[in-house]
């Protein structure tokens, strides 16, 4: 196949140009428009890698359309497939919760239909784009490092996150934040949530530290890449470090941030924050890293849509210095490098043939099409 007269999105530049790609790889990449039959005019659009999504949890939504509704798995997880793809997210590191903050929550009922729709979606070719499992653990549940093992023989994820979601800590240190955002969620009295809070910080207590390091040694020795979460502070990113972790997932202040970023660790932040402007949590704003240099992934998180977009916002953003270059590596050679893939996440000669054609259009990013090892899938 051959992709000619598009601006070719490279690692470095922009250069306008022609793709030759042969068995599901990139063949060459070439300065120039060709004219040769069968060969896909790109009309001058962006040309860019697919883009590499390493935490996004909108699988759940699909699997409970409605509370109490719970969907067929195997339709649930290809319509997800499809809204991916759709998005130009080629490689898909689907984010499944290994414990949660209530109990007997839908999000724990489908922790098994939604492990065994990924693998028997991929085991039957049926999926888009290139599903891989990432196990979000809760440490202060108290079942969660007995689920993780028993998802550990027979769903083995390749990328493991860990976190703490409990009150007065991490993502949520203004505990006015966290009342606002359980007690909307859950639609709890006043009475109903200071109970809650007083559980969840007993259960924290009790649960997380043990559990963080008995996961992280599990992974460590099983060569899984680790992340941590909502790290806030230079003992957080220590304590994250202590663990063996790459990644360091919506850091919540500049501090835990730059201290991750000069330790090594790959920061990665929520498009819907570049998209939004803000943290909706009240939390650092992932264009504040950017701007001091500090931000290396990006992650759709909740909204698919919101990857592409934020590449081409901080583009447009003067508080930075991006350009589509350096915006597009965030959305797919950063990624693809923390999780250790060296084969996607850039246009160069050798590597996949995952594409995304797209152009400005209004203040976004219009995808045109969308190809997988070569193949048009969008």
């Amino acid at each position: 196949m051959i992709l000619t007269n598009a601006q070719i999105v490279l690692a470095d530049e922009v250069i306008k140009g022609t793709l030759h790609i042969n068995q599901g790889r990139i063949e060459a990449v070439d300065t120039g428009v060709v004219s040769l039959p069968g060969a896909v005019d790109c009309e001058g659009g962006y040309l860019m890698p697919g883009m590499v999504e390493l935490h996004t949890d909108n699988m759940e939504k699909h699997f409970t359309p409605r509370p109490g509704v719970a969907w067929p798995g195997m339709q649930a997880f290809k319509v997800h497939d499809a809204q991916m793809i759709s998005a130009g997210i080629t490689t898909v590191f689907d984010a499944i919760s290994v414990g949660d903050v209530v109990e007997g929550s839908e999000r724990l009922n489908n922790l098994n239909r939604m492990a065994n729709a990924l693998k028997e979606s991929g085991e039957r070719g049926l999926t888009r784009a290139d599903h891989l499992l990432h196990l979000r653990c809760e440490v202060s549940h108290q079942d969660t490092l007995h689920n993780f093992r028993h998802l550990l023989e027979s769903h083995p994820p390749q990328l493991v996150s860990i976190m703490d979601h409990a009150p007065g800590q991490r993502q949520f240190a203004n505990i006015d934040k966290y009342r606002q955002y359980y007690q909307g969620k859950y639609k709890m009295s006043d009475s109903e949530m200071e109970a809650f809070i007083v559980r969840q910080t007993e259960a924290s207590r009790l649960y997380s530290t043990d559990y963080r390091r008995a996961i992280a040694d599990i992974c460590l020795d099983l060569g899984i890449p680790l992340a941590s979460h909502d790290d806030a502070t230079l003992e957080h990113v220590a304590e994250s470090l202590d663990h063996g972790m790459v990644i360091a997932e919506f850091p919540t202040t500049e501090v835990a941030a730059r201290e991750a970023h000069r330790q090594g660790m790959a920061v990665l932040m929520g498009a819907p924050n570049v998209v939004r402007g803000g943290s909706h949590s009240g939390n650092v704003a992932a264009h504040a890293l950017a701007s001091e240099g500090l931000l290396d992934v990006l992650s759709s998180d909740y909204y698919p849509a919101s990857l592409l977009d934020a590449a081409f916002k901080l583009v447009a953003d003067e508080r930075n210095q991006y350009d589509l270059p350096s915006a597009t590596r965030l959305v797919s050679q950063r990624p693809a490098q923390a999780a250790g893939l060296e084969d996607r996440g850039e246009i160069a000669v050798g590597k996949r043939a995952d594409l995304v054609w797209c152009e400005g259009l209004d203040d976004h990013a219009h995808i045109l099409h969308v190809w997988k090892d070569g193949n048009r899938v969008f």
